[in-house]
């Protein structure tokens, strides 16, 4: 198991496991003792990896703390910033402590490409987290695929600011970059000014995120002037996009200000991560998520695993060299991820075109359905992003005694707008239908997001029903 933040040591320890012929268990640097404890137990680690942290987020302290509550793991070793320094923790050996005792090379153990290389786990949004099993042939065909589609040079510089714990960064950037010998730079947290700190200081030319990080760099004021965005834009030639479907508005703002094509893909862990892809060759059509990349076949299937038609709402199923081997040690979670059929079932709601392109509607449990009518959040959030006093929106369902369900709408306004709740609903209700538009409106300055820059629905779920 590994435990950190985007730093040299992350690609160094991943390597050197799979070279070692074990499987990589990357946490979320944001566990805790008690969570930590579980991934450890539940993926049967037998060595623990985690870096020291920082006073504000005390990853060894928390590390060693699971560690010591899951009985079956043997090894712990702290990695320090710097790797000649004493252990912070006491009991607990440091990193620079094991590789010093090593010889400077060892033999690579054979491994088969069906031998599981990594094993990431969901991020848990009902019950326990799971692991998902991804074999060798999963990760480098993804990679491979990931560096073709996106048309990697041998002389691109990326940067990376998405956890590397996560499949995104990791399949996207780390293996892909590093397959054709490209450039990584590390960005072990995102803000604005670091990243475009990188893009000016290292001559970025891809750059991959997730939405809320595109809704950072354009709405980002450089007041003090530090950075050149004519010259950032110069060397930039590509952003990718992906975890959750990027708005419209975004994608028109982004490619405006730093003048480069956004390509978004989707995917998700069980996928390691990427399915589908607009790719440069074809025609992009915003809003749409592309379409299958090369090996990989998608289909909408309605709730009897028979496929639906053109236009038709279903869940999007997948089948391909990126689709994982199961759910470590849990055949019943593995079993109804496939419902009995070839294809793995995403959990995921979308249609196809008449050209096969995916269009993500929503999560499956995140479907409202308010007085009998099927309302998707993300079509309601695409909608309240083109009024001019919004910067973010984020859309969920709240219990309603009459209707079953209600649309509530979360909303951050632009800087100096001055929107009441009010102002917002009236608005809706004049750009959407009666069943969609939101009663409920609340404006808050931010929104809960996880690591991966998420939106955390199931935090404003919890909070609307307390």
């Amino acid at each position: 198991a590994l435990s950190c933040l985007n730093l040299p040591y992350f690609p160094m320890i991943y390597y050197g496991i799979l070279k070692a012929g074990a499987a990589v268990v990357p946490l979320n640097v944001l566990l805790k003792g008690r969570e930590i404890a579980y991934h450890l137990k539940d993926s049967e680690a037998k060595a623990y990896f985690c870096f020291q942290g920082t006073p504000e987020l005390p990853m060894a302290r928390e590390g060693w703390a699971g560690f010591n509550d899951a009985p079956g793991c043997d090894h712990f070793w702290v990695i320090t910033a710097d790797p000649a320094a004493p252990s912070p923790i006491e009991g607990a050996a440091t990193f620079g402590q094991l590789i010093g005792q090593q010889p400077p090379v060892f033999e690579t153990v054979q491994t088969n490409f069906e031998d599981t290389a990594v094993i990431l786990y969901t991020s848990g949004t009902t019950g326990f987290p799971k692991g998902a099993e991804l074999s060798h042939a999963n990760m480098t065909m993804n990679a491979i695929a990931t560096r073709d589609i996106v048309q990697m040079k041998s002389d691109d510089i990326h940067a990376l600011v998405l956890p590397l714990f996560h499949s995104f960064g990791q399949t996207c950037q780390m293996n892909a970059g590093f397959s054709i010998g490209n450039t990584i730079v590390l960005i072990p947290r995102f803000t604005p000014e670091a990243v475009l700190g990188a893009f000016q200081t290292e001559k970025v030319t891809i750059f991959v995120g997730v939405p809320t990080m595109y809704w950072a760099l354009l709405n980002y004021e450089d007041k003090e002037n530090q950075f050149d965005i004519d010259a950032i834009a110069d060397n930039l030639r590509i952003g990718v996009s992906g975890a959750s479907s990027l708005p419209v508005e975004i994608i028109k703002g982004i490619e405006a200000k730093y003048k480069i094509p956004i390509v978004e893909g989707y995917g998700l862990s069980e996928t390691c991560p990427v399915a589908t892809f607009n790719h440069l060759h074809k025609e992009r059509k915003p809003g749409s998520v592309g379409t299958p990349i090369w090996g990989v076949e998608t289909k909408i299937f309605d709730e009897k695993s028979n496929e639906v038609g053109v236009g038709e709402v279903g869940e999007i199923v997948i089948r391909g060299h990126n689709v994982m081997k199961g759910y470590y040690n849990k055949p019943d979670a593995t079993a109804d991820a496939f419902k009995g059929t070839s294809w793995f079932h995403s959990g995921d709601l979308g249609k196809k075109d008449e050209d096969g392109y995916v269009y993500i509607v929503d999560r499956v449990k995140d479907m409202i359905i308010r007085g009998g009518y099927n309302v998707y959040p993300r079509e309601i959030e695409e909608v309240l992003m083109t009024h001019p006093a919004v910067s973010l929106a984020s859309v969920i369902g709240v219990p309603h005694d009459q209707h079953g369900e209600e649309v509530k709408a979360y909303i951050v306004l632009k800087d100096g707008q001055t929107a009441t709740e009010d102002d917002i609903v009236a608005w809706s209700k004049e750009q959407m239908a009666v069943y969609k538009y939101p009663r409920i409106v609340e404006i808050r300055g931010e929104l809960p997001m996880t690591a991966t820059g998420k939106i955390l629905k199931k935090d404003l779920k919890a909070e609307s029903a307390a």
